[in-house]
């Protein structure tokens, strides 16, 4: 097994994607600490798992809840090996509709939080040579009008990883990846697209030019390709970023039928 023996906190991981991430490296061996705004689903992953695993119930824009749950994973497992900053809020706004207090809350979890979690946890990270694993999103390169503050917060998360990865590593052996995500069949999204008026099966009818293989990526996918990240096969690498699109992001030219 890949993790064992290992401690992962993982932020926004009572749901979605940070739940089949947590999934998967619970599965290979890891100690987990689960993180979210879910109470219910939060408990029911937590008694499904059994031992190896904590939940802290947080909200990360609050003051402290990030320290507060760098604590939690040390005084739970003694320490902690690696970080996924997977939880983000994702606020549909055009610059019309992102008033002071949505732009700072957007910013606050998924940029500030991200940096103080780091910021606590240098100490434990050093010691076991950790790595940190920062989820993004392709918005970060070029952003979408109804998405402007989130597009924003992730690419503030971009520059983070490459200022740390240089950083950190030189200076603390602790390497850092971005792992930029596109279109994902997370629960939300589902719910999501529902609510604004698409049926049931909408994601069974996704037009080849958003999807070359005619579906968008599921969460177990995403936790596959980030678990060679979390468990540091890729060190000394650090500070750098990889798309999980199906397409390239730059300099794409889809095929027309």
């Amino acid at each position: 097994m890949k993790l064992e023996g290992k401690t992962v906190l993982i932020t926004g991981s009572t749901a979605g994607i940070g739940e089949a991430m947590a999934r998967r490296c619970h599965a290979e061996g890891a100690n987990i600490v689960l993180h979210g705004l879910e109470q219910v689903e939060g408990h029911a992953i937590l008694e499904e798992l059994g031992e190896r695993a904590a939940l802290q119930i947080s909200d990360l824009a609050e003051p402290g809840a990030p320290e507060t749950l760098v604590q939690k994973a040390m005084d739970t497992f003694g320490g902690i090996d690696a970080i996924v900053n997977n939880a983000a809020t994702i606020p549909r706004a055009t610059i019309h509709e992102t008033d002071a207090e949505l732009f700072d809350r957007t910013m606050a979890i998924n940029a500030r939080a991200p940096l103080l979690i780091v910021k606590s946890a240098i100490d434990t990270l050093a010691n076991n040579q950790g790595v940190v694993v920062n989820i993004g999103s392709i918005n970060a390169y070029c952003g979408e009008a109804n998405l402007l503050a989130y597009s924003m917060s992730k690419g503030a998360l971009l520059t983070m990883t490459r200022s740390l990865g240089d950083h950190l590593h030189s200076t603390k052996g602790i390497c850092f990846y971005q792992l930029n995500l596109g279109w994902v069949l997370s629960q939300n999204e589902n719910k999501r697209k529902i609510a604004e008026g698409l049926p049931k099966d909408w994601h069974e009818n996704i037009p080849k030019e958003f999807a070359p293989r005619g579906t968008i990526q599921r969460p177990e996918e995403i936790a596959r390709m980030a678990l060679p990240f979390i468990a540091g096969d890729f060190r000394p690498v650090s500070g750098s970023s990889i798309e999980l699109e199906q397409f390239p992001v730059i300099g794409r030219n889809p095929v027309k039928e």
